[in-house]
């Protein structure tokens, strides 16, 4: 199963979706930033690895802008070697605007991620060996003044149609991809996993989610994710 065709149909499906309050705009980088997407899924995606981590949906200045999960554009420039041409969402608010590679904006989220594969395995190619980065929900969704609306906080009706598609894809990546655990960023990515992968011989768990938002996050995050990650019994670089 190829993760390439596999996010051309979550992408498909999902733009069958409709959202209601809170939800104004929605985004879908699957689509105006397929290509950078496709760049990372071939890049860094094949398979097997031994964990993958799991992040709950794009934020608007990192996965929004370039198609990489985590990944702003100086991050997916410069360590990850990806830029390209990305589009623009069919209808953009005006305090979130998706400028590619030209965004001068970093995300706090993906700084953090990122700095610590960095500093565990050095380069890309020894990090991407052996994990894996994905969102559970690849759609960004504002609230009419620009606010941030997490998958969590959408109408219970709108909820169950959207679940069932992002856990139908998260099966295909872990059928794909065969890791031994699957970690989720936070809460609520941990559990999505569990219950989409109901069944799976997989170890779960869940990292302290990286977001500045997170006061637990701004207490030492990358000390926290290496217990965790050791905790479930995955080898880290010293």
């Amino acid at each position: 199963m190829s993760l390439v065709a596999s996010a051309e149909r979550l992408s498909r499906a999902l733009d069958a979706l409709c959202f209601g309050p809170p939800v104004a705009h929605v985004y879908d980088p699957l689509t105006y930033a397929a290509a950078t997407h496709r760049a990372y899924l071939e890049r860094y995606g094949a398979g097997p690895k031994q964990v993958v981590m799991v992040g709950m949906n794009p934020g608007p200045w990192g996965m929004a802008q370039t198609g990489v999960p985590f990944g702003h554009p100086q991050v997916a420039r410069e360590w990850l070697g990806i830029s390209g041409d990305v589009g623009r969402p069919p209808r953009e608010h005006p305090r979130r605007p998706v400028l590619g590679f030209a965004s001068p904006r970093a995300e706090g989220s993906g700084t953090r991620v990122y700095a610590w594969a960095r500093e565990r395995f050095g380069t890309p190619e020894a990090f991407f060996a052996r994990f894996f980065f994905a969102n559970y929900c690849p759609l960004l969704f504002l609230a009419a003044d620009g606010a941030n609306v997490t998958p969590d906080k959408l109408r219970r009706a709108d909820r169950g149609p959207l679940f069932a598609v992002c856990d139908a894809a998260l099966r295909e990546v872990v059928e794909t991809l065969k890791p031994r655990f699957v970690v989720g960023f936070g809460a609520f990515a941990e559990a999505r996993a569990r219950e989409a992968l109901a069944g799976f011989d997989v170890v779960f768990g869940r990292v302290p989610h990286p977001s500045p938002a997170n006061p637990q996050a701004n207490r030492g995050w990358a000390p926290q994710v290496d217990a965790a990650l050791r905790a479930l019994g995955v080898d880290l670089p010293v």
